[in-house]
């Protein structure tokens, strides 16, 4: 049966619950889903020192990004006007409170946030635009759902994605399945062979993946036996893998254009 609880925790809690799998979503706080448990089995990484901190990024969880995925080249781009704007890495929307507007229990438990343009949002990002995210647990499946919307007379350029930290005791036993042999490693323009595996004694991996052939990557951890798979649609042209050592986390993040993509203009319309 599914069911929809909120709680007042350190921030307003809403608790999705389908069978015996739970999702723990937190508008106030990017919109960021925090927990999702399936089975008794804790599938997120969560930085719980600085989620308290609303003065700091949240690490952990699945952080919202628009409108640019990554960082763009000196934090900054220009448009048609020529006037620079500035971005921090990864956007806006994770920093900034959402606002439920939508939940239901049929089919799963569901829960719609939205996000809209404001006075905080215009001084980096000159645009009007309403964003709506749907999240439903569904068995042992989230499914992600977004709709955004440009409500200013012209065309709105951005880039959108997810940065879901998943849970990882002994990265050593990860294998991974994703649908491409090619990726560049995070500042450099060379295309590179990925040989089917990583090398984690590495002290940080961040490799995109580009030329996808497909719209499913998994990776499967051996030492909990657990396969976790991330689909997404034909608008999503990047799959950035992250790491970091002595972390206990891996990032597996479908992106719609790479970084710097709105100077490069790679980038969603």
């Amino acid at each position: 049966m599914s069911e929809i609880v909120i709680e007042q925790q350190q921030y307003l809690t809403y608790l999705l619950s389908d069978g015996k799998a739970q999702v723990a979503i937190v508008p106030e706080r990017g919109g960021i889903v925090t927990h999702w448990q399936v089975e008794g089995e804790e599938l997120f990484y969560l930085d719980r020192d600085r989620f308290k901190d609303p003065a700091l990024t949240v690490r952990g969880g699945i952080p919202l990004l628009f409108p640019i995925c990554g960082n763009l080249a000196g934090d900054t781009y220009s448009l048609n006007d020529h006037q620079t704007y500035k971005l921090p890495p990864h956007g806006f929307a994770r920093n900034l409170p959402w606002q439920v507007t939508h939940q239901a229990t049929y089919a799963g438990a569901s829960l719609t946030v939205s996000l809209k343009s404001n006075e905080t949002t215009r001084s980096g990002y000159p645009f009007d635009f309403e964003l709506n995210y749907t999240y439903t647990l569904q068995g042992h499946s989230l499914e992600l759902r977004c709709r955004h919307t440009n409500l200013s007379a012209q065309p709105m350029p951005f880039s959108t994605g997810i940065h879901p930290y998943f849970a990882v005791s002994d990265k050593s036993h990860l294998s991974v399945d994703f649908p491409s042999t090619e990726y560049q490693s995070k500042g450099g323009a060379e295309v590179l062979a990925f040989p089917g595996h990583f090398d984690f004694e590495q002290e940080e991996i961040d490799f995109s993946f580009i030329n996808l052939q497909g719209r499913s990557a998994t990776v499967t951890d051996k030492s909990r036996n657990l396969k976790l798979t991330v689909d997404y649609d034909e608008h999503y042209s990047t799959l950035v893998f992250w790491a970091v050592k002595g972390k206990d986390f891996y990032c597996l993040e479908p992106w719609t254009a790479p970084r710097n993509a709105l100077n490069t203009g790679k980038i969603c319309l």
